[in-house]
């Protein structure tokens, strides 16, 4: 059995680059025409509604350097203003600002970026690229020993004084150890394919998650980050959807706790409007190429389960539960409490696109970053998302590194995270505002942003604009 599982774990991991998706556009909104945009003497800025008939000129003012960019824009784009009039330079990092970026009254989180994906990837130093397997397994060792230590030591004094203690940390350290198969299903864990599925399939199969059903799934949240209807992972609703849910259904979906506990639901039925199953081989999730994948997970998610069913008879199920069980749900938990915030909850409203407006650039960079303080180091700095979103294969461990060399590009575009106390209490703030105010989206419109329902919560709920 294990010589099978072992083989079986080296089937196709998600590569270290982009693959094409199935759905959507991955280029840098290649439906739009290029414009080169040319060196200006005076290093004015120009700004007009038609693109196609004027200039955006960029120059840090720097005589005889070359500032000139390649930038994917629509054809039209609205001023800020309701305008065309030239606007005084301002002057991001030695370079000219559009669109707002380096100023924080006409900044506009929707426009196009003044920069492409290669000139962040130009900014983050080449080690930060480098995956080194010793390193990574080093972290799965850790946290290994961590899960069995806690597990011995709860079971050794089992009194009430310590279980609550020992569910928050083995839930915690589950998390953890998700994390890790995260990187090994983006391939960022190392570079040897067998080496990430055979990690993969141990850590996550370990915590009851289906490693290549997942990781297809998740392959397709990152290729469509942003996309209302091509994005996977806490997408929005179109009002139509949304209003085709019964009262029950709207209620358990944003009074928290209940989100929280959405993962092992979403699954086995994906969200709504969404069908399909990350164990079925067949479902539309997937490719025929990939079912046999996806069948070798949901084997080896069957035997875990078994192997927990058996370990309730040895132990008892009372004791399981205990060891087990509520670690479990703690786990999934932080899963729905961290991805959510990811895409969701800050002060300013962070749009979402469809059709030509849409491009991977635009899409992550509505993605945020989150500090949780203590809890930063133990899951591996998953809060640091930004980068990981628009460069998956970057280890873990090089994130923080790179973000901090990404920012002078980025500018407006990255939201630096509130900081953390010890522990993320602040983020609960967050999490319970957004479930109050972010419902659904428009069913029309290629860049949105969140709408209200002012009827599930009473009045307290106000309509975003």
């Amino acid at each position: 059995m294990a010589s099978w599982v072992l083989s079986e774990c080296g089937l196709r991991p998600l590569p270290p680059v982009f693959p094409r998706p199935r759905t959507g556009c991955f280029s840098n909104n290649i439906q739009n025409k290029i414009i080169r945009l040319p060196e200006c003497k005076s290093g004015a800025v120009v700004r007009s509604t038609s693109l196609s008939s004027l200039p955006i000129c960029l120059s840090g003012g720097s005589k005889g350097r070359d500032w000139r960019l390649k930038v994917s824009v629509p054809l039209k784009v609205p001023s800020i203003d309701g305008e065309d009039k030239g606007e005084e330079k301002k002057v991001l990092n030695g370079v000219n600002a559009v669109n707002g970026v380096g100023d924080e009254d006409d900044f506009d989180p929707g426009a196009p970026p003044p920069f492409r994906l290669a000139d962040i990837r130009a900014a983050i130093p080449k080690h930060c690229w480098v995956k080194d397997p010793w390193r990574s397994m080093s972290y799965v060792v850790r946290d290994v020993v961590v899960v069995l230590g806690l597990a011995v030591a709860a079971a050794y004094f089992n009194n009430w004084v310590v279980w609550p203690l020992y569910w928050v940390a083995q839930g915690t350290m589950f998390w953890a150890l998700f994390v890790l198969g995260h990187d090994c299903g983006h391939g960022s864990f190392s570079s040897n394919p067998r080496l990430n599925s055979v990690v993969g399939h141990l850590l996550h199969s370990s915590i009851l998650v289906p490693y290549h059903g997942w990781r297809i799934s998740h392959r397709t949240h990152h290729q469509n980050h942003g996309h209302v209807e091509n994005d996977e992972s806490w997408h929005p609703l179109s009002e139509g959807i949304y209003k085709g849910l019964d009262g029950i259904t709207k209620t358990m979906r944003f009074t928290v706790p209940f989100p929280l506990l959405a993962y092992p639901f979403y699954l086995w039925t994906r969200s709504p409007g969404k069908k399909g199953s990350h164990y079925d081989p067949g479902s539309d999730l997937f490719v025929p190429s990939e079912r046999k994948d996806v069948l070798t997970s949901t084997t080896c998610w069957s035997a875990m389960a078994a192997l927990l069913v058996g370990l309730c008879f040895v132990f008892g199920p009372v004791q399981m539960l205990k060891l087990y069980g509520v670690p479990y749900w703690i786990f999934v938990m932080w899963l729905d409490f961290v991805t959510y915030l990811h895409h969701h909850g800050h002060e300013q409203k962070l749009p979402w696109y469809r059709g030509k407006e849409w491009n991977y650039l635009r899409g992550g960079l509505t993605t945020l970053d989150r500090d949780y303080g203590l809890v930063n180091n133990i899951h591996h700095d998953i809060g640091t998302h930004v980068i990981h979103h628009l460069f998956p294969q970057i280890p873990h461990y090089h994130l923080i590194e790179a973000t901090e060399a990404a920012k002078p590009v980025l500018g407006k575009y990255y939201r630096e995270p509130k900081k953390s106390g010890l522990l993320p209490f602040h983020l609960i703030g967050n999490l319970v505002r957004s479930m109050r105010e972010d419902h659904f989206v428009s069913d029309t419109g290629d860049v949105i942003y969140y709408l209200t329902d002012t009827n599930l919560f009473g009045s307290s709920g106000k309509k975003s604009e």
